[in-house]
């Protein structure tokens, strides 16, 4: 399983309106059918940087997907939010691997 990790921080100006459009934007990345589930979280710790962070994990279902959406996709996708909010917010974005995965069931 590979994660599709990205982080962004976002511009306290444009915060509301941002977390409006990334609200939207995740159904439409998932709508390209190359990721089975995304987790849009908050950082909560403390930087250096001002304004808010959030970290979008999307889950691929194969390597060869992740790069078929690179390829296919994210151009696309990203353009929309570029030219929104391009000075505002700083991205980056990094693959993970599963290696495993553990969960406790509580009863």
């Amino acid at each position: 399983m590979i994660i599709y990790n990205v982080t962004i921080n976002i511009d306290d100006s444009i915060h509301e309106e941002w977390l409006q459009w990334i609200k939207e934007h995740i159904p439409q990345v998932l709508a390209t059918g190359k990721f089975k589930e995304a987790k849009l979280t908050k950082v909560l710790v403390d930087e250096d940087l001002e304004g808010q962070t959030y970290s979008i994990q999307y889950r691929a279902h194969s390597r060869e997907t992740l790069e078929a959406y690179y390829t296919e996709d994210a151009e696309r996708l990203r353009g929309d939010g570029l030219k929104r909010f391009a000075d505002k917010m700083l991205a980056f974005r990094t693959e993970l691997e599963v290696i495993n995965e553990y969960s406790v069931d509580f009863k």
